[in-house]
């Protein structure tokens, strides 16, 4: 379903009409938080080559780290569904959490407490100032979806993730579904 305001546990799904923006083009992005001050999200479809063991040894968990956005690459975050074992973590919506005690994960990744459908990691987040988000939105950058999947949506969203929310806007989205993500390609 979409909706014409965005609003925390959104999803936002790149415009077709989004090329050459490294960072957006076909991204699909969980919207963690929205208000006067700005907004935060994360990419949802953008596997790394690395996994948390690359960044964090110690973990020894191949889970894969993903592109959050733009923003602070150098961090390491995360969204999960799994409150009741990461303490201090702010529900996002619909049962997905963001953040939480780090010490805490890593604990619970080193006795293998945690399965990659419970977590996802993220190096950055895709931010934008005030009005920032909704003068993009004015000019048809976004799509504005509501998360059907719930908490599943940690483990259902993967890299064609943008392709599949094309197919199910239909109509002359799905002709963008199979387009090469460079148009010259074509």
């Amino acid at each position: 379903m979409i909706t014409s305001k965005p609003k925390k546990g959104h999803l936002l799904i790149a415009e077709p009409s989004i090329i050459g923006d490294l960072s957006f083009n076909r991204s699909v992005i969980l919207l963690a938080d929205y208000n006067d001050e700005g907004s935060i999200g994360f990419i949802l479809n953008k596997p790394l080559d690395y996994t948390l063991n690359d960044l964090i040894p110690e973990t020894k968990a191949q889970f894969t780290v993903h592109n959050g956005g733009p923003v602070e690459q150098d961090n390491l975050y995360f969204i999960h569904k799994v409150p009741q074992l990461i303490p201090d973590s702010i529900e996002i919506s619909n049962g997905v959490f963001w953040g939480g005690n780090f010490e805490i994960v890593l604990q619970l990744l080193k006795e293998q407490k945690l399965m990659d459908s419970d977590i996802r990691f993220f190096l950055g987040y895709s931010g934008w100032e005030p009005e920032q988000l909704d003068n993009e939105l004015e000019s048809n950058a976004w799509i504005i979806s509501e998360n059907v999947y719930k908490n599943e949506l940690i483990e259902k969203s993967c890299e064609s993730f943008w392709k599949q929310k094309m197919l199910e806007l239909g109509g002359d989205y799905s002709l963008w579904s199979n387009a090469p993500e460079n148009p010259s390609y074509n």
